[in-house]
């Protein structure tokens, strides 16, 4: 039986792919640069990279921060500061939220049975700000952000350092629910609790990464942690 629900909140809870354009598109704006969906999808590939080379340890936060820039940039020939872009970037960002359908509704009804954790690798300042913005904070027990614990998911420790501030805690009444593979699920294999993707576009997974169960909406899940 599920007691603990640890979430996401890219893409989980909040839908970061609009908030990220809407951020950037205001960020080259600022900085001179006439932003277009190529851009964007240029932007997005560097970025997803980077990510991905801080979850094996490649490179540090800051690092993906800047590295996405200076890539962007290099590419599409502007002559922009990648570490000025990060500035202004992270503070358009930690302004304003967007919900993925169902998710405010679905965080007041599970609240109600369910011990519900925030579990984030998103920067502080601006998971702080659209935490801020959304006024969902309430539904939380406990919010636990990388910067702030000091791992990123997948890492073990990220979990360890989770599961010990979580009272009476056991990891068969424990689930994540997330939309990253190598991220949320790989990271809840490794910590040894139930994994659930939130998988809305349906994508295929060709990866070695296998989660628990797999839902393609937020509507789906709490029949699904009652049959867990």
């Amino acid at each position: 039986m599920i007691k603990n629900i640890l979430f996401d909140l890219d893409d989980t809870i909040l839908d970061f792919k609009k908030a990220e354009k809407i951020a950037l598109f205001k960020t080259l704006e600022e900085l001179g640069v006439t932003p277009d969906d190529e851009i964007a999808q240029k932007y997005s590939r560097y970025n997803i990279s980077q990510w991905k080379r801080l979850e094996l340890g490649e490179i540090t936060r800051q690092e993906v921060k800047v590295n996405r820039y200076k890539l962007l940039f290099d590419d599409i020939g502007a002559d922009c500061s990648p570490e000025l872009a990060t500035e202004i970037y992270e503070e358009k960002l930690a302004v304003g939220h967007y919900f993925i359908d169902g998710a405010e509704d679905l965080l007041k009804s599970l609240c109600k049975s369910y011990n519900l954790y925030l579990v984030s690798n998103g920067s502080k300042k601006v998971q702080t700000g659209r935490l801020a913005s959304a006024g969902i904070s309430p539904y939380f027990k406990g919010i636990f952000i990388s910067q702030d614990v000091g791992y990123e998911k997948p890492s073990p420790l990220f979990f360890e350092k989770v599961f010990h501030s979580i009272d009476n805690f056991s990891k068969s009444e424990t689930a994540i629910v997330g939309d990253s593979l190598s991220s949320d699920i790989k990271g809840g294999i490794n910590a040894r609790i139930k994994t659930v993707w939130f998988n809305p576009r349906k994508e295929i997974n060709d990866s070695n990464i296998i989660p628990d169960y797999e839902i393609s909406s937020l509507s789906l899940l709490k029949k699904l942690m009652q049959e867990i």
